[in-house]
């Protein structure tokens, strides 16, 4: 049985979502977000840098949200949601999945752990408006692409799954104006209800 640890609106998002999209049974064990709890040996054992999500999978516990979503395509999709391994298709799978995480959400977690750090009435503006800068340019490229397409790669997969959540964090955090192809995208991905069951878990 797939366990996922989970504190809402964070990356285990991802791994629910796919779960559901797949129809795979699977266990959520909601976890505290409290600084304390995630500094503790206990959590540490499970994520050693004392973030959220956890995924086990028998004796299997990993602790990336992008590397659980490809092992469970791997070993449950049966070929689901990615294209073939090695074809010019899955590397493009591949880009938009890592660049999700890799590239996209980096200003998004510095504005994160910038207001984390700073009081409100401490933050500094000028750095917000820089990684909000460094988002928007994230979603104009996503946004170009969807211009002639519903989905990222054309029909919709697991870097749907990863991207989204991306995006998700983009209107929290970094809204942008000038995306409506990125934006109709986010709608569309919102109207499925394995994303809706996903975001609104433990809420």
């Amino acid at each position: 049985m797939l366990t996922i640890y989970h504190v809402p609106r964070t990356r285990s998002i991802r791994v629910i979502w796919l779960c559901e999209e797949l129809n795979l049974p699977y266990q959520v064990e909601s976890i505290s977000f409290a600084p304390e709890y995630r500094a503790s040996p206990e959590w540490r054992k499970m994520n050693p840098v004392g973030k959220v999500p956890v995924l086990t999978d028998g004796d299997l516990t990993m602790f990336e949200s992008g590397a659980m979503v490809q092992y469970i395509l791997d070993r449950y999709a049966d070929g689901r949601l990615q294209p073939v391994a090695g074809t010019p298709e899955h590397a493009i799978y591949l880009q938009w999945s890592w660049f999700a995480e890799a590239t996209f959400a980096r200003p998004l977690g510095e504005i994160v752990a910038h207001r984390r750090a700073f009081p409100k009435d401490q933050e500094k503006p000028d750095i917000v408006a820089e990684m909000q800068a460094r988002s928007t340019v994230c979603l104009t490229a996503i946004d170009k692409v969807l211009a002639d397409k519903e989905y990222i790669t054309g029909e919709f997969s697991a870097a749907d799954v990863m991207l989204g959540y991306t995006v998700m964090l983009t209107e929290m955090l970094a809204p942008a104006d000038n995306c409506p192809n990125a934006m109709a995208y986010w709608e569309r991905l919102k109207q499925r209800k394995a994303c809706q069951i996903a975001i609104g878990y433990g809420l």
